[in-house]
């Protein structure tokens, strides 16, 4: 084993190995999408260097930092070098930038197109490896009153039970409810299930006098909206 004398200090790595290096001097706008992970990252082992590592985990998720977004600690733990810290700092600074991008895109307090209602519920839909119900409740002047998880489910469907959506709606007074809910697949084509279902809830809107103005389908891809296609 070699000692500590042996090792080359960090003036002598390579460029590609001093990514914070390279950030100081040449700005965050020249470090590539590994490099900016391996400073998050920290070290490597004896075996690679951190810049490596982090293109090993690219690698793996097709060079695309929306799918590494969804990995969970324990995904990322199951890299060789990767611990929990270190998958946790990931996280955490991957859901910063979303956040980020979330903020720039002021969520609107008035509801008047399915991209209004898209821009207000993405930050809260995309990114999930699980499938959830919301929906947003207006009142006449299609003002947002509130936004309501109403179910959890798995990775293609989720329970959606009419009451717990008109009695929230109900206690809030709400004239109008937009449904919402997720595709982790990615796929925005609604299945059967969510057509009969969005009839269902019209139906029973009308008895009610609250209208269900849209039911939009959000994924990494966009969002499909119902009332635009003309489906109710």
């Amino acid at each position: 084993m070699a000692g500590y004398e042996n090792k080359i200090g960090i003036k002598s790595w390579a460029e590609e190995d001093r990514p914070r290096e390279k950030l100081a001097g040449q700005g965050r706008r020249a470090l590539t999408d590994a490099e900016l992970i391996a400073i998050l990252i920290g070290s490597g082992s004896r075996d690679e260097t951190a810049v490596e590592l982090s293109k090993r985990i690219l690698h793996h998720y097709d060079n695309d930092l929306n799918k590494l977004g969804k990995a969970s600690i324990n995904e990322l733990s199951n890299f060789k070098g990767i611990g929990e810290a270190k998958a946790i700092s990931i996280i955490a600074a991957l859901e910063i930038g979303r956040r980020r991008n979330d903020f720039e895109t002021k969520a609107p307090d008035i509801i008047s197109s399915s991209k209004d209602a898209y821009n207000l519920m993405r930050r809260h839909l995309v990114d999930l490896n699980h499938e959830e119900f919301w929906i947003i409740l207006t009142g006449r002047s299609q003002k947002v009153l509130a936004k309501e998880l109403i179910s959890k489910g798995g990775l293609s469907n989720t329970v959606i039970d009419p009451k717990v959506i008109f009695g929230v709606a109900l206690q809030h007074q709400a004239s109008n409810i937009i449904l919402i809910h997720n595709h982790p697949s990615g796929s925005l084509k609604p299945s059967q299930n969510d057509i009969v279902l969005t009839k269902q809830l019209v139906s029973a809107g009308n008895i009610l006098d609250i209208k269900i103005l849209d039911h939009l389908i959000i994924s990494d891809q966009g969002y499909f909206s119902f009332a635009d296609e003309g489906l109710f």
